[in-house]
Parts: structure tokens; C-alpha cells; sequence
């Protein structure tokens, strides 16, 4: 049996592996943009936040034109540069299989995550809900997109946890009320995830944790 009713995943350094589409795309942007070169802790320190605050960090004035440039080469190099984490198909195949419901909550829009999944369709058929950032006018580290995601399936927090690679989601988790849980595989060092209630290391140890096999 699951340990939880409900699983909750962020995308980006979770569920699949984004790391260097996105460091390329915040690179390309920056570069093209403003003429500037930022070292890659700087252009990532931001990922699991709204793109637009993401850009708003590097330069507030120049925010949307930034986003615009990051999101055309991001969508164009999409299917070339996207990867899978191995193990996680099955893992939401195994949890679906077992009973739970599964949703992905992410501060991506709507159509860069639905180009993810096409370019990952075994990923795509685990998962039942996909909040994106238009779907909520509060985001991460809020617990407004979860909560939204909690509704769209049916859950409740005490019988949930939400998965995710940063602090951002470590702290939406907790204040929505439910098991936050940290990997270490995506864009943030253990210690950036520290405070959450359970930090895994790799997709077995967190499919054993989901289905109850672990402590």
C-alpha cells in the first residue's frame, strides 16, 4: 500500500531532468539580453519560482523582455535537451497502480510543461493533475497551487506529501499542511532542502519511501 492517498511532484529537478535546458535558456536570455555573464549558481538560485520573478532577479526593468527570450530558445531546444530521470516512469506507474493519486505542481506555464511531457510521454501517463502557474495568482512557496491540486483530486493534506528538488517547495509543502519531502538529484544541494521532513537521495529510495517500504 502507499504510504500517502495523494503524491504531489514538482517537475523541473524532479520529475524530469531540466537542469541544463534550463541553465541554457536562463544563459541565452541574460547573454542576449542584457550582454551580461552570470555564473550558473546566480542564473539557477531562482528555479521552482515563476519564470517572470526568476528574470525580475537579473534585471527587474528588463523582466519581460528576459522572460520572452528564455521561453523562445527554452521551447525551441525543449525535445533536444530535456531528459528523463530513470526509474521515475515506473515509480508513477507503481504508485497509480497501487491506488494513489498523482498530480505535478510547478511554476512553469501551462504550455512549456505540456511541451515536457510530449517530449516524455512514459512520464506523462503517471500523472492525473497538472497545476501550472496560470492556474493559481499565488505561487510557490505559497501553498495555493498545491492546495489547488489537493482539490483537482479529491486528497486531503493530512494523507498527501508534495516531492520536490527546492527550498521553495520544501516550504509550500509545509504550509500547506502536508509531508514535505526533498531530493537531492535536481537543481539544489541536500542543504538548501534540509528542512524538510524526509530529503532522499535517489528515485529508488523515494519510490521505496512512497509505497511504504521504507521509514
Amino acid at each position: 500500500m502507499p504510504r500517502f492517498g495523494t503524491v504531489l511532484f514538482d517537475l523541473d529537478g524532479t520529475v524530469v531532468d531540466t537542469v541544463e535546458l534550463i541553465r541554457l535558456s536562463h544563459r541565452h536570455a541574460v547573454t542576449t539580453v542584457l550582454g551580461r555573464d552570470l555564473p550558473d549558481d546566480v542564473l539557477l538560485a531562482g528555479v521552482g519560482r515563476p519564470l517572470i520573478e526568476q528574470m525580475a532577479a537579473f534585471d527587474r526593468d528588463r523582466a519581460q523582455e528576459l522572460l520572452e527570450a528564455q521561453r523562445a530558445w527554452n521551447h525551441a531546444h525543449t525535445a533536444q535537451l530535456i531528459r528523463p530521470y530513470p526509474g521515475v516512469a515506473d515509480m508513477l506507474a507503481g504508485l497509480k497502480e497501487a491506488g494513489c493519486r498523482i498530480g505535478v505542481v510547478t511554476s512553469k506555464s501551462g504550455p512549456t510543461a505540456r511541451l515536457a511531457f510530449d517530449a516524455l510521454p512514459e512520464v506523462a501517463r503517471g500523472i492525473e493533475v497538472v497545476v501550472a502557474v496560470e492556474d493559481t495568482p499565488v505561487h510557490k512557496p505559497a501553498p495555493d497551487p498545491l492546495l489547488v491540486a489537493l482539490e483537482r483530486l479529491g486528497g486531503s493534506a493530512d494523507d498527501a506529501c508534495y516531492v520536490g528538488d527546492a527550498p521553495f517547495d520544501v516550504a509550500a509543502g509545509r504550509a500547506a499542511g502536508m509531508v514535505s519531502v526533498g531530493v537531492t538529484w535536481g537543481f539544489f544541494p541536500r542543504e538548501a532542502i534540509a528542512d524538510a521532513d524526509v530529503v532522499v537521495d535517489d528515485v529508488p529510495a523515494l519510490a521505496a519511501y512512497l509505497m511504504a517500504q521504507a521509514a
